[in-house]
């Protein structure tokens, strides 16, 4: 089946659809993409919800981390995936800075991904802390998603990455997180970093479908980034990322071709240049043979008969 013929068989996804599939334990399925030749091949590829989200900080802009990455930086790429995405729920992740300090502020930024990168519903890590901006956000008709477990802009407050939950006192507040959030009405919860029996526990307690990034298989869904899966980030891989090609060799391999094939004067072929109209290169032929002594004298030359009844 082609990836059109796909699109061609796929509703436009919605959070409610998004419940729906939840019910019918039909698992979701989650990529992240930064421009519009991606969004367009995960959209038609059936994709359920597309994630811009603030990793394009490190696979797009080569930052360090997720805390450097702005507003106008993420509405640039929101705004390139929204021409290539259709079909999919589009989620936007809010930045570091864009709603953990000010409450307006960060109903002002959500607004800014809808009305001007047009995205369905906006990312916000946290857990209990979050619920009184979620639901600020929620009442100004703009749809969250929640994040909780190894949240990425809490990196410096973590120490680094590291699985999240791993004793009694800090599952307890996984599962008050995410039933905090689930009252307070997010969209989705994405569920990253925690053990599988964790995220197995809060799926089934919450009404909102989870989405699991190494979480595990008993998830509602599942989200990667595009780069992961395509061998195009530039570190090792987390242990729950699993590579499905491998774009890299590829791209490689097409650039040294290119550059093997100029430099031994193998591109481009004759085939693949333009040439004169052959009256043209017949005139031109005569002048090179016979130099006028000044470039305006070419002008004398009859036109080709096309060209002159062009004019």
């Amino acid at each position: 089946m082609s990836l059109t013929s796909i699109t061609h068989t796929i509703r436009k996804i919605t959070t409610a659809s998004l419940r729906e599939q939840k019910l019918r334990k039909e698992r979701i399925t989650c990529l992240t993409a930064y421009d519009y030749a991606a969004a367009r091949i995960v959209d038609e590829a059936g994709i359920e919800v597309v994630l811009v989200g603030d990793s394009l900080a490190q696979t797009m802009l080569g930052y360090e981390n997720t805390l450097s990455v702005t507003m106008d930086e993420m509405l640039h790429h929101v705004k390139a995936v929204r021409r290539g995405v259709k079909r999919a729920l589009l989620v936007a992740d809010m930045p570091f800075g864009s709603y953990q300090v000010d409450p307006k502020e960060a109903v002002l930024n959500a607004a800014r991904f809808v009305k001007e990168g047009a995205a369905e519903v906006v990312k916000i890590e946290g857990g209990e802390k979050r619920v009184d901006l979620i639901r600020r956000i929620v009442n100004a008709e703009i749809p969250v998603a929640g994040h909780i477990g190894l949240t990425p802009q809490s990196v410096n407050l973590m120490g680094g990455y590291k699985v999240q939950g791993k004793d009694l006192s800090c599952v307890e507040q996984l599962r008050r997180d995410a039933d905090a959030l689930d009252r307070a009405g997010v969209a989705c919860l994405f569920l990253e970093g925690i053990p599988r029996e964790v995220a197995s526990i809060i799926t089934q307690e919450v009404g909102t479908p989870t989405i699991g990034i190494g979480a595990g298989p008993d998830c509602d869904g599942q989200v990667l980034v595009f780069h992961d899966i395509l061998s195009l980030t530039f570190g090792p891989p987390a242990k729950f990322v699993r590579r499905y090609g491998d774009a890299a060799t590829l791209i490689t391999s097409a650039v040294q071709a290119f550059r093997s094939d100029v430099k031994s004067h193998q591109y481009p072929s004759d085939e693949e240049s333009y040439h004169l109209p052959k009256e043209t290169k017949a005139n031109l032929d005569t002048l090179l043979a016979n130099p006028p002594t000044c470039y305006s004298s070419w002008q004398i030359l009859p036109k080709p008969k096309e060209a002159a009844q062009r004019d």
